[in-house]
Formats: structure tokens, sequence, C-alpha cells
């Protein structure tokens, strides 16, 4: 048992201390960071970024009022009355005076049209301000037009309330779902990447050491199967370690600026107080998703004898973590799909469709107590199998062709009792 540990603490040790995980680790904190800051940054670049356009009113009544509506809307642009004429005012962009041109006029209604110039087309966020300041104007004077008072069109244009109820016994609220979802996102794409990466880390691994011979002095002092789970589980301490340090930095720099994460994707998916459940089955649909895969890919990689054939030998484990991540990412949308509900027990999507739909639904307890069962079976059988075809891949050397490799390590193993 002394050599398990050994092999363990060294698989840990040899690539805690790596750089590249120490600058992989470095690198991801600061992309984590700086997207939980990421409205403060876009704040600090813009404050004093307001843009100047120039304004051609043909009308001369149009200028004021669209004004009025910009300043209600707390846009930064700035409109300037330009009188020089089209041609001076199309230099001045040119040279940068100004940001873009607007040619104000009214059509044969009398209602606003406008012609929005600038240096490309794809000044798209400037274009849609102007365009929502002068449909108000507009409404604003065809309900003048037909004498709507201000009451008759706030009533008008009023949304129409439609409550939500949910039927279904201790249903989530509208509020605990925004909540969920928040999570579910954040956690299935740690879930994702986590086993992609640290998943290929193990099949490299093996197949490192089967390339420099380091396996034939490890398999006359150490059994195969303890080789398999020491590596399974060092590299397993390695993905905590890195998960616990961007999931620590990234919470906290979330909660320092969760009052400046309003709208856009913060107002789909919260991030306030989540369920300890739902956490608590995060943990452990992870890590049951983690051993799965991770047994997958060491007997796959102790099938290869050079690093080069790693990729190609893991590719449907890889297709089977992206086919997961699809389905999860459909079932944001439609948690109780059909579908969904029955491929959330397939051992190999179950770590991401059970827990999104544990996140998202009010389930009976006994539908993620039967997900949990699912994968623990199968990571026992996984692991047996797997064992067997680790015991003998790691003999096998020589170019490796296809999947038939592990009916020859199955024999190998059984030629050794």
């Amino acid at each position: 048992m002394n050599n398990f540990w050994i092999i363990l603490s060294h698989t840990y040790m040899s690539k805690v201390k790596t750089k590249s995980f120490v600058v992989t680790t470095i690198l991801t904190l600061a992309i984590v960071i700086g997207l939980s800051n990421m409205t403060n940054i876009i704040g600090f670049f813009n404050k004093n970024s307001s843009e100047k356009i120039a304004v051609i009113d043909e009308t001369s009544e149009l200028l004021s009022p669209l004004q009025e509506q910009l300043k209600l809307t707390d846009s930064e642009l700035i409109l300037e009355n330009y009188e020089a004429g089209a041609k001076e005012a199309e230099k001045a962009v040119e040279e940068g005076e100004y940001s873009g041109l607007l040619i104000l006029d009214v059509d044969e209604a009398n209602l606003p049209v406008a012609t929005y110039k600038s240096m490309s087309i794809s000044d798209v966020e400037s274009y849609t301000v102007l365009q929502s300041g002068l449909q108000q104007v507009k409404t604003q004077m065809a309900a003048n037009q037909i004498n709507l008072t201000q009451e008759q069109l706030a009533a008008l244009y009023e949304p129409v309330s439609v409550e939500r109820v949910a039927l279904e016994e201790n249903a989530k609220t509208e509020e605990e779902l925004s909540q969920a979802r928040g999570l579910v996102y954040v956690l299935l794409f740690v879930i994702y990447f986590a086993v992609i990466m640290y998943a290929n880390m193990i099949a490299m691994e093996v197949a490192t050491e089967k390339s420099s011979r380091v396996m034939e002095i490890l398999i006359s002092s150490v059994s195969p199967i303890k080789q398999m789970f020491a590596k399974i589980l060092g590299i397993g301490l390695l993905s905590l370690t890195q998960l616990i340090l961007l999931l620590g930095v990234g919470y906290f720099s979330i909660k320092q600026n969760l009052d400046s994460m309003e709208g856009g994707f913060f107002s789909v998916f919260g991030f306030g107080a989540v369920s300890v459940s739902t956490i608590v089955y995060a943990v452990i649909f992870f890590i049951l998703g983690y051993f799965l895969y991770a047994t997958l890919a060491a007997f796959l990689g102790s099938l290869v004898s050079r690093i080069e054939d790693v990729q190609q030998m893991i590719t449907p484990m890889t297709l089977l973590v992206v086919a997961g991540f699809m389905l999860a990412m459909f079932g944001l949308g439609n948690p109780d799909a059909p579908f969904v509900a029955v491929t959330s027990y397939i051992p190999f999507f179950t770590p991401m469709l059970m827990f999104m739909r544990v996140g998202m639904l009010t389930l009976p307890a006994w539908e993620p107590i039967l997900g949990i069962a699912i994968l623990l079976v199968s990571i026992i059988l996984l692991a047996i199998f797997g064992a067997r075809v680790y015991k003998g891949g790691v003999l096998m050397y020589g170019k490796t062709s296809s999947f038939k490799d592990i009916k020859k390590a199955l024999q190998m193993t059984k030629s050794e009792k």
C-alpha cells in the first residue's frame, strides 16, 4: 500500500510543480478576475469617451426632443447642431471631429425620418441608441396628431401583466430558478472543462511513462491496478487544487462586484443565494463524473505507446463529454423535456444532465439518487474492466491501430494469470 501512496504523491507533486500548471493557473485566475470585473473595466475605458454626433435638422424641430429623449435613457451620446452643410459635416466625421452625422427630416405624414452616416456601419451601438430615441420621438408625434394624452399613450404601451403560477407542489419560484440557473451554468462549464483537461492529463501521463519505458520498472514493483488508481487520485487532487483556487477567487470577485452586475448575462443567470442541496449535488456529480471519465482515460492511455496517439485514442471519450455538455446547454432552456430526462440516466451524460435537472427542477429524491447509483455502478464496472485492460495495456508496445488493441490487452492480462 505504501507504493500506492508513493505513486499518488509523486503524480500530484510532479504535476503541481510544473511550469505549465503554474502558468495555466495564474493565467486562468487572471481571466476569472477580469471577467468578474468586466463591468468596471468597460466603465474605466468609457468614462471619458462620450461620442459627439453632428446633427443637421432640416425641420429645426426634431433635435431638441431627441436630445431630451436621450437624456431620459442616460445615453452618453452628445448631439451637436451642425449648420455648415452636409459636405462639411461629412468631412468633419472623416477627420475624427465627430463620430457620425445624423440628418433629420420628416416624411409625407409629418413623422421623423433620418439618415445616419459614420466611417463604418459596424458602429452599431450609436446607431441603435439614435434609432431607439427617434422611435420614441416618432411615437410622441404620432400620438399628438391623433390627440392622445400622455396617460393614454402610457396605457397603450404598458406591458400586459401575465402572472406565472406553478401548479407543481414545492416548485421553484422564478427568482429561485434564475439563481439556480446561474450556478448550474457555471458549474456545467467547470465539469466540462475539468473532465476534458484532467482526463486527457491522465491519458498523457500513462502514455508518457510507457514511451519512456518507465512503466517496465514500475510494474516490477507495483501492480498496474495500483498504478492506475494512484494516477487517477493524484490527478484528481491536482484538479481539486486548481478548481478550489479558481472557484474561490471567482466567488469572492463576483461577490465584490455583484451590485454592478446588472442586465445582460447577469439578468438571466442570477448569482444570488442558492440552496445547499444544489451545491452538494454539484460536488457529488462533479466527483463521480471525474472518476467515470478518468478511469476511461487511464485504460485508453495504457493502450498507446506513443504520445502522438493519445488524442486519437481518447477522441470518442471527448465526443461523449461534448455531447453531454451540448444536451445540458439545451436543457437549461427546457429542463423538463422528455429526451433530456431519459438521457440523464445514460452514465456518460448523467454528471451534467442530472445535475442540470436537479438544479433547475424540483425532482423527487429517487431521481438524483438513482442517477448517483447508476454512476457508482458504472464507475465500479468500468474500473474492473479498465483495470484488466490497463494491466495488459501497459505491457503493449508498438503502433496503436484501433480499439482492437483492447482485446489484445485483455488477452495479455489472461496470459499472466
